[in-house]
């Protein structure tokens, strides 16, 4: 019998030290799981949104005349998107139009108009690209009329 109570009060030790550390382990992965956490490393900052939206910020019109207000003319700018490799996308005018409306942007320019884009293929002028498509513009500051 007495060996029956000793198998007994072991068998209730283990449980309860089973128990104390499933305790344990619970409460101490909560309380990691709620400390506050203050070093988060992100690429969202103010400078790549800005960078990223700029071209939306410059409309394109198709001449002079559709320039209403005053303006001023500030600066050339083109554009180029690259095919780098054989196997990568062809390059093409929507890249091209974009990058140089960032560049526009760059200027403090809020218009551009497009000369012409032009294809360049076997590219033999870019040790970078097998092919590019590069569009020209010139970039205008136009006066915003007020919301008064």
């Amino acid at each position: 019998m007495n060996v029956k109570a000793n198998l007994s009060r072991k068998i209730k030790n283990i449980m309860l030290s089973k128990r104390n550390t499933a305790t344990v382990i619970l409460v101490s992965s909560l309380a990691v799981g709620c400390a506050k956490i203050n070093d988060i490393s992100t690429n969202l900052d103010r400078d790549n949104f800005k960078h990223y939206f700029s071209p939306a910020k410059v409309n394109i019109v198709e001449s002079e005349e559709e320039l209403t207000g005053k303006y001023k003319f500030v600066g050339l700018v083109e554009g180029e998107s690259c095919q780098a490799k054989a196997h990568h996308a062809a390059p093409n005018e929507i890249d091209a139009r974009t990058q140089a409306r960032r560049k526009a942007y760059e200027l403090e320019a809020n218009a551009i108009i497009f000369s012409r884009c032009v294809m360049i293929e076997a590219d033999q002028a870019s040790k970078y690209c097998v092919a590019s498509t590069v569009c020209y513009g010139r970039a205008y500051q136009v006066e915003q009329p007020s919301n008064d």
